[in-house]
């Protein structure tokens, strides 16, 4: 998935941005709180949020081949483009907790949509390396505060695993079409003018900007916590939350399964055409769909996919789509033949879809209510740590032995998410809608 953010996302959340409103804290007589106002429209605003994030990801690993030409740059120069990215993640986490003392949830993801229209509008004209790398801080950053944010309060919304397998298949829906547009426009001229394909996302995020402000347009105002509780007070509980949080042993156990799977989803995703081109000899104009492919597949499988997860078990039904996911990373590894790859890479996509949703789900059931928004927040930093370091990684050895490296690096990654999963906490009931 190129450089994400799995972005399939971190959630920063605090406690100050899931707080509903006041009709939204009333609980009817079977203990659910009513729906929010507005809701259809702000799951539509939070789907297309992911949208707009993973066009923007999922076109990295088509165009990582004519960056490395167009600026004369060693594959291990793309580390950088990762290393930016995961900079905007750790800032969003440095500051989440004291924007969301002064911000509702509506100006926190106008905010991201904005620094995400920012980013767009400083590629399209090829600017120098150095400030392209620095786009990629700006769209990690506009992601943690957009998508993060409308991922947690889809999280909280009866039958959340349902939306949640929604809006994460509008990322990968995202990630489908940007592969697309990209290599089409980069491919369009001899001249390759593959930068003028972020008029794209530009324009998609500036529709993303204003169905925020719409939708969420009853979340403006200025939360009441930090002035009802004083300084010192919000202070002293933040501290404990943390403290709370960091000694909960299922935070660093769902933290080790997002560290490994979003770095071999982003990996995967990143270099997966510079493999193709490199290794097996690929046309660089058609090995740029395949990714699509991966994209297609996981998309797919996050909306097939995410009731049967949910009703069979998750955590049985996780492991069980890992182990697929081996199986066909070692075809598309030892088969040298690019229609299996491509097909082995679809695949691939479609059983590691529901990952990303049902760890999000099994979190929010295996965390207490008091650090259930840090403790999240805490895994996917950790998360995006290995969705930055990972991809940097392989570009780092390849420019020594060469891109080969991907595909023991991504058995690996794969295998040591589904370890992880099994490890678990399994005294939490995670069959629970």
């Amino acid at each position: 998935m190129s450089t994400q953010t799995q972005t399939e996302t971190i959630v920063l959340q605090t406690r100050a941005s899931t707080e509903a409103t006041p009709a939204e804290n009333d609980t009817t007589q079977d203990s659910r709180p009513p729906d929010p106002k507005w809701m259809y429209a702000k799951i539509l605003s939070a789907g297309l949020s992911f949208f707009v994030a993973g066009v923007n990801d999922g076109s990295l690993g088509s165009l990582i081949p004519y960056v490395i030409r167009t600026y004369n740059i060693g594959t291990n120069m793309i580390a950088v483009l990762y290393g930016t990215t995961f900079l905007g993640w750790l800032v969003a986490a440095l500051t989440n907790g004291k924007i969301t003392q002064y911000l509702d949830l509506g100006p926190i993801l106008s905010l991201g949509a904005a620094i995400q229209v920012l980013a767009q509008v400083l590629r399209v004209w090829e600017p120098p390396f150095a400030l392209y790398a620095v786009t990629f801080f700006l769209a990690s950053l506009g992601q943690a505060y957009n998508d993060t944010h409308a991922n947690t309060f889809v999280s909280a919304l009866n039958g959340a695993h349902r939306w949640l397998g929604f809006i994460h298949a509008m990322y990968m829906a995202g990630c489908l079409v940007g592969p697309f547009v990209a290599t089409g426009v980069a491919s369009a001229n001899v001249d390759s003018k593959w930068y003028l394909f972020y008029l794209f996302p530009l324009g998609v995020g500036v529709v993303n900007l204003a169905f925020v402000g719409g939708s969420f347009r009853d979340r403006m105002a200025a939360p009441t916590v930090r002035r009802e509780r004083g300084d010192r007070t919000a202070s002293n509980s933040a501290l404990k939350e943390i403290k709370d949080t960091l000694s909960t042993p299922g935070v660093w156990l769902l933290s080790l399964f997002f560290f490994f799977f979003l770095g071999a989803t982003i990996t995967a995703g990143g270099w997966m055409v510079e493999y193709l081109v490199n290794v097996r000899n690929g046309d660089v104009k058609e090995m740029g769909y395949v990714p699509a492919g991966f994209y297609g597949g996981a998309f797919l499988g996050r909306l097939i996919l995410a009731e049967p997860t949910h009703r069979l078990g998750e955590r049985r039904m996780i492991f069980f789509y890992a182990l697929l996911c081996v199986s066909l990373q070692l075809v598309f590894w030892l088969v040298p033949n690019i229609i299996t790859e491509a097909v082995a890479v679809s695949l691939l996509g479609f059983f590691s879809g529901p990952f990303f949703a049902t760890g999000i789900s099994v979190g929010s059931k295996i965390f207490s209510a008091e650090i259930r928004s840090s403790a999240i927040a805490f895994v996917f930093v950790l998360g995006q740590i290995g969705g930055s370091v990972f991809p940097a990684l392989t570009g780092i050895i390849a420019g020594k032995v060469g891109v080969k490296v991907l595909q023991p690096m991504l058995v690996g990654l794969l295998g040591a998410a589904g370890v992880s999963w099994l490890i678990l906490p399994k005294d939490t009931a995670l069959h629970q809608d």
